[in-house]
């Protein structure tokens, strides 16, 4: 059974019941090369700033990246990450919103749990046992996502026998090893990586079959599909004319099941999620 609940560090948040209504993560990237707004947001102050327009406009849970995990993208050295991530987590900690980090890497973690962060969102799904260790023993919730490959390489000719067997199969073996660490079902949610190693025809049948990864899975679901590839791919719009497909997206995931859509443009999304919620 999916836990009722979601343990956020200092924060939790219903997944069922009454008081259920999907969560509106909104994206804080403070990178200079991220696909859709990178460079937007790369000093503190503007980050702040747009951290401070999310809540007003109603967003749920900050997520704080510090590198590009776009196609083709290379990586980034610890030391550049953590100083673009952690000034901005100070900076928020205190913001009355639960506060994610956007890593896959163990050393950022350690830093951004002690710094009071209340999720970490890991693209690489904790494969790596440093990262499982480095969070075991926090409160914080914990994204596992399915990523084929790697960002530098997850977009070249992806292929699958059956895309959502093969991403239940490794969400179920991720799932296994943070059991085995000791941490709790109420601190996970899972993520199909929308995106990430798949073609449009992959991500259209993951969202498709949201329901099916929850059946299975047992655990609340973030989906991010926020201006991404899919959408341009549907609607021939480039990334800044691509607000009313994402909207549509995130409508189509909350539909399908999905408890948490991770988005860029909170305000509007927290709109049209009042009005779904309203007329279902």
């Amino acid at each position: 059974m999916t836990p009722r609940h979601l343990q956020f560090g200092r924060y939790r948040f219903p997944m069922a019941g009454e008081k259920f209504r999907p969560l509106v993560m909104g994206i804080l990237n403070v990178t200079p090369d991220s696909f859709s707004d990178g460079g937007e947001f790369h000093s503190l102050d503007m980050a702040f700033s747009h951290a401070e327009q999310m809540i007003a406009d109603g967003v749920d849970i900050i997520d704080i990246g510090g590198e590009s995990s776009r196609p083709g993208a290379p990586p980034l050295p610890l030391d550049e990450e953590l100083k673009r991530v952690m000034p901005v987590l100070y900076a928020l900690r205190d913001c009355g919103k639960p506060l994610s980090i956007d890593t896959y890497k163990p050393e950022v973690m350690r830093e951004a749990i002690l710094a009071g962060a209340d999720m970490i969102n890991d693209i690489n799904g904790f494969r790596s046992a440093d990262a499982l260790h480095a969070v075991k023993d926090s409160d914080c919730a914990l994204c596992i996502m399915h990523m084929q490959r790697d960002p530098a390489t997850m977009q070249i000719a992806p292929q699958y026998q059956d895309v959502t067997r093969e991403v239940i199969a490794f969400l179920h073996g991720r799932v296994r090893a943070m059991e085995h660490e000791g941490i709790g079902r109420d601190r996970i949610c899972i993520d199909p990586g929308f995106g990430f190693g798949k073609t449009l025809e992959h991500n259209l049948a993951l969202l498709k079959n949201i329901g099916l990864l929850q059946q299975e899975l047992e655990l609340p679901l973030l989906a991010g599909l926020s201006r991404k590839s899919a959408i341009g791919a549907i609607t021939g719009k480039p990334v800044e004319q691509r607000l009313a497909g994402s909207l549509a997206a995130s409508l189509a995931a909350v539909a399908h099941g999905a408890q948490i859509v991770r988005v860029h443009d909170v305000a509007e999304t927290v709109d049209a999620l009042k009005v779904w919620q309203a007329a279902v």
